[in-house]
């Protein structure tokens, strides 16, 4: 440690099996978009949602039902935008503003296992607050599922809710911070315990909702999975995005938060969360390329700078974790994301963690993830190096991750504080020798953070770093 500055869950029936990130094997995706409470199978890789808007045509606030192919929605203060400032896939969305509404006027039918639903800040407004609730009496009497989600910036974000099966469930979504903010809606998809889409029953008259939950009314179950922040352990380098640290830049995506060293070509780490909001069916896009953030005056490392130098351009957040769209996926092929990494290294030791990783999110846990590397030298197909590209590129010696473990939940940092989360740490060395049992490799956080002068979970109490930074994790490895 360097001094410096309660939902229910359970495991997923979801099989994934990517390959290496290296650029000799492409790698084929055929792990479809996982979206629901325990034990939902795979869903098909085009998904086929119950309710996208793009037939409606309810272009006013005023309070109305509108039919739509899925069943007749009731919309307050809501309406179905299709303006270049609603954000969509598609041509139109959802829009609610105020403390706006949108409800279900049929039941859903029996077997409906988790809800999906994907959502943004309308145009450039402010961040927007809402809430999913349920009723399981036609309607009658209604309680709020899971947390409120926060909607913040124009990529729509999926967010999935777990359900109880049984009654007569019909949803709502509420829009609950009021005020002059605008949400979009979009793909609100109902799941079946077969992973299916599930099908819209005819539609019956609802009764007025009651705008309390009811004490005797079952209380629906909730497994919310949303996209955290990707540096929520902390800053390890005190990264800036100032031009008078070239080699502690810091370089913050919607993917991932890195500290880029300009000298060595390389990041000095590279920090992401890892859940089932981050896994779809989108393929491997394989589109190496120079990363366009990178300030002027910087050297541009280009896939050409690995040619012919016996190392992989290795991942540090690799492909696989980042599938739930083309973009997603595509922005981990961005140069700055590479290390020179010795293939054995990459396609055996590093891979097997890496799909060690996906299991325990299949398993219905979320990780917390940091990999870095230090020194020079490593030891590829060609031999020994130092550097590649004219020395331009730094071959680290060691390649190393940090691994934060934890159930599906909120209130991360509580609960890992709270003694909920087990922390992996492996250390590995760069060159072809390297055993494929990343096991073999583990070692405390603060040998890591000796050796690199990092303060890797730094956003943790003191107390607890103390605690979770000395030990050598002896937990299952398969």
């Amino acid at each position: 440690m360097r001094h410096s500055a309660s939902l229910l869950f359970s495991g997923l029936l979801l099989a994934l099996a990517p390959l290496a990130c290296s650029q000799q094997t492409p790698e084929t995706s055929t792990s479809a978009r996982t979206s629901g409470p325990p034990a939902i199978p795979v869903q098909s890789a085009t998904p086929a949602l119950l309710e996208t808007f793009e037939t409606g045509s309810k272009g006013a606030y005023a309070e109305a039902d509108e039919v739509l192919p899925s069943g007749s929605w009731h919309f307050t203060d809501a309406m179905i935008g299709s303006a270049p400032t609603d954000h969509k896939n598609g041509t139109r969305a959802a829009r609610l503003r105020g403390r706006g509404r949108l409800r279900m006027n049929f039941d859903a039918p029996a077997g409906t296992q988790s809800v999906r639903i994907s959502s943004a800040t309308y145009g450039d407004d402010a961040p927007s607050t809402w809430e999913l609730w349920a009723s399981q009496d036609g309607g009658r009497q209604y309680q709020r599922i899971g947390t409120a989600v926060r909607a913040s910036g124009p990529r729509l974000t999926m967010i999935t809710f777990g359900v109880s099966p049984g009654g007569k469930l019909r949803l709502e979504i509420r829009k609950t911070d009021g005020g002059n903010t605008r949400l979009n809606l979009d793909d609100i998809a109902l799941l079946t315990a077969s992973g299916g889409i599930a099908p819209a029953v005819a539609p019956t008259p609802a009764s007025a909702p009651s705008a309390m939950p009811s004490p005797s009314a079952p209380a629906p179950t909730a497994v919310v999975v949303s996209r955290d922040d990707n540096m929520a352990l902390g800053n390890p380098s005190g990264a800036t995005s100032s031009l008078s640290t070239p080699n502690n830049y810091l370089l913050s995506k919607p993917q991932y938060t890195m500290s880029y060293n300009a000298n060595r070509g390389i990041p000095n780490w590279v920090s992401w969360h890892l859940n089932r909001a981050w896994m779809g069916s989108a393929p491997r896009q394989d589109d190496f390329r120079p990363d366009p953030a990178l300030p002027r005056g910087f050297y541009q490392v280009s896939t050409g700078s690995y040619l012919g130098s016996g190392f992989d351009r290795g991942h540090n957040c690799p492909s696989a974790d980042r599938t739930t769209d083309l973009d997603d996926n595509s922005a981990t092929f961005l140069m700055t994301n590479m290390i020179p990494q010795a293939a054995n290294n990459n396609q055996r030791t590093w891979s097997g963690l890496e799909e060690y990783g996906r299991r325990l999110v299949d398993a219905g846990n979320e990780v917390y993830i940091i990999m870095g590397n230090y020194g020079k030298g490593g030891t590829g197909l060609n031999g020994r190096a130092i550097t590649i590209d004219q020395g331009r590129i730094t071959v680290p010696a060691h390649v190393w991750k940090v691994l934060v473990i934890l159930p599906e939940g909120t209130n991360d940092l509580q609960r890992i504080a709270a003694g909920q989360a087990r922390v992996l740490a492996v250390d590995t060395p760069n060159d072809q020798s390297v055993s494929p049992d990343w096991s073999r490799y583990r070692v405390s956080v603060d040998a890591i953070e000796e050796i690199t002068g990092l303060d890797l979970l730094s956003n943790l109490p003191l107390e607890v770093q103390d605690r979770l930074e000395t030990r050598v994790d002896t937990g299952p490895t398969r």
